[in-house]
């Protein structure tokens, strides 16, 4: 069930943004399938939305916060939302000709452009990111230790490479919205009291042995999930509303334990090997608000 916060300032409220607007890129851990559970923990009036780890911004795109401040540790993925957001016109068009020239090896030209850094402006560029994220292997967004984007293409009879009025939809609610490439304790600086942040990290992973997908350089590791946690608690003692998603681990429960934690079931269909989709089990956090 979802909680009010104590009024602290005017709430957010949602005015109508058509349901089309939706995430525009597949991300690894994306929440589409677990939009009800997170709604059912929101609290139900909050002042200022905050999601410090974006990636396809499921959360984001259902809510439709009138205020929003969106960061996310990928550049390249920052980058696409803002030209989304300030020219999505030329986005569509720059997307309208990938998907009239699609074939295999046009998607590795377009890649090994990407990682030349060939494009000129950022609508093309962001045009390309969303053209590799469609039509690579199963939506991953994987960089090796230099930065260069290193997925194969994918086997797909039609890829969704464009979806113009879902652009124009995502443009307009990113309007409403500061976009930041930032560390996610960048938060901190911003967050006040009454205001809402919604963390989905980089999980945890479920044993030593198991795989590991970098979509930024560096990863996210074992001391990255304590200094995040260490934030956690900084915004509950500050009086945000503050929610966390994490794969269901003794580690994770630990660092959280003095939480609200419960588990959920998310189906999981982006990861590189078939065994590992499906519904899989994992926490949610909330600061009991």
């Amino acid at each position: 069930m979802a909680h009010a916060l104590p009024r602290v300032g005017p709430p957010v409220h949602t005015p109508a943004i058509t349901r089309a607007a939706g995430p525009i890129v597949k991300w690894v851990g994306g929440k589409s399938k677990l939009l009800p559970e997170l709604e059912r923990r929101m609290p139900t009036s909050f002042r200022r939305y905050h999601e410090p780890f974006l990636g396809g911004g499921a959360l984001f795109f259902q809510v439709a916060p009138s205020a929003a401040l969106l960061a996310d540790g990928n550049a390249e993925l920052i980058g696409c939302y803002q030209a989304v957001r300030d020219d999505v016109e030329a986005v569509i068009a720059a997307l309208a000709a990938h998907r009239d020239a699609h074939s295999e090896g046009y998607y590795y030209a377009v890649r090994d452009g990407w990682n030349r850094a060939a494009r000129a402006t950022p609508a093309q560029r962001a045009a390309d990111f969303i053209y590799l994220n469609k039509t690579c292997y199963n939506g991953l967004w994987r960089v090796n230790s230099r930065g260069g984007f290193n997925v194969p293409a994918g086997r797909y009879v039609n890829p969704g490479i464009l979806d113009a009025e879902r652009l124009r939809a995502a443009s307009a609610l990113l309007a409403r919205a500061q976009l930041r490439a930032a560390p996610f304790e960048e938060v901190v600086d911003d967050a006040r009291c009454g205001d809402f942040v919604y963390f989905d990290p980089p999980y945890h992973p479920l044993s030593a042995t198991a795989d590991f997908t970098s979509y930024t350089v560096g990863g996210f590791d074992a001391s990255d999930q304590e200094r995040l946690a260490s934030v956690f608690a900084t915004l509950d003692e500050r009086g945000c509303a503050v929610m966390l998603s994490n794969s269901d681990t003794a580690f994770t429960r630990r660092l959280y334990a003095r939480w609200k934690v419960e588990r959920v079931f998310c189906p999981r269909a982006v990861n590189s090997r078939a065994d590992r989709r499906g519904a899989v089990g994992e926490i949610l956090v909330t600061n009991r608000y």
